[in-house]
């Protein structure tokens, strides 16, 4: 008799069945959707703005190839060179005030504080309101005839005999925004902060205090190293959110008094919109781009090094 074959028949895959067996084919049917988004609303309007730069095109009308002349114009153009200046200072003091209320704050929200986890929340409200309702709120404190902070310094202290004037001129307009920028931006230093000095252990500061380590020697040789993978990425979002800001300050200021307060954005805005140059208001917004790839490579390279995970540089 002959011997029975119970094996399974061979079962034949179809060539469907096979693509999609195919690892990098599975990889880019998941990606495409996400690809597709990215190119629609992020790579489309970049290239058109990158193109425009090049352009004189104006609002409602087909401009013209001009290549470098936007540019050339704008080194010569002292509202530009202001409004580049005041970006950078802009930037670099927000920044700063941000980061050492926004530490100073982590710090204390990681002690034994009575309701820890309400003020948590609460220090989250300038983050979560709106920026157009927050840039209100600053402007009617900062109004000349209404500000609140004039009614108690006139009124109720009686230490003055005229109203505050915080957006008439320059520097007192240049500061008011610094300040308004730095109550939105402190809860998103803080709790970032926060959850990384959550993540060191308690046995390193029992450790330094064996040791003989003070409060400060603690923070410098335990807590600052091992927050600095944090403090990087923390520190190029706060640069890139800050120097592309727009909706404050235009709210606020629109760029007054007489182009004072004109970040890059605001002005490549008002050239691009009501100034009906599309052209010219585009090649301000290119001119963002390597101030913005700066701040992104610093993030990379100090990520990068991993010194905080390995105790010596990656190789």
């Amino acid at each position: 008799m002959d011997a029975i074959n119970w094996s399974a028949p061979t079962r034949v895959q179809s060539p469907l069945g096979r693509l999609f067996d195919n690892k990098t084919v599975l990889v880019c049917i998941c990606l495409a959707p996400a690809l597709g988004l990215l190119g629609v609303f992020l790579t489309y309007p970049l290239g058109l703005g990158i193109y425009l730069s090049f352009t004189d095109t104006k609002l409602g009308q087909q401009g013209i190839w001009v290549g470098l002349e936007n540019f050339e114009y704008l080194l010569e153009d002292r509202v530009f060179l202001n409004a580049v200046w005041n970006t950078m200072f802009y930037t670099a003091a927000a920044t700063i005030l941000k980061f050492a209320l926004g530490l100073w704050l982590a710090l204390l929200l990681n002690q034994h504080v009575p309701l820890k986890s309400l003020l948590r929340a609460v220090i989250l409200l300038p983050w979560i309101t709106p920026t157009v309702l927050s840039a209100i709120a600053f402007w009617w404190i900062y109004d000349p005839q209404f500000s609140i902070i004039s009614f108690v310094f006139k009124d109720v202290l009686h230490w003055r005999d005229t109203n505050f004037d915080f957006l008439g001129t320059p520097w007192p307009a240049r500061w008011s925004l610094i300040v308004a920028n730095t109550w939105r931006g402190i809860p998103f230093v803080a709790i970032s902060l926060l959850a990384g000095l959550q993540t060191i252990s308690p046995s390193l500061y029992e450790a330094a205090m064996l040791d003989g380590a003070n409060s400060w020697q603690r923070f410098r040789r335990v807590t600052v190293p091992l927050l600095m993978p944090i403090l990087a990425v923390v520190l190029t979002f706060s640069v890139l959110f800050t120097f592309a800001d727009f909706q404050l300050v235009y709210a606020i200021t629109r760029g007054g008094p007489i182009n004072a307060t004109h970040l890059m954005a605001t002005l490549a805005f008002q050239r691009a919109i009501p100034g009906a140059a599309l052209g010219e208001g585009a090649a301000i917004a290119v001119s963002m781009i390597p101030f913005l790839i700066l701040a992104t490579l610093f993030s990379y390279f100090a990520i990068g090094q991993r010194k905080w995970q390995q105790g010596s540089e990656d190789e």
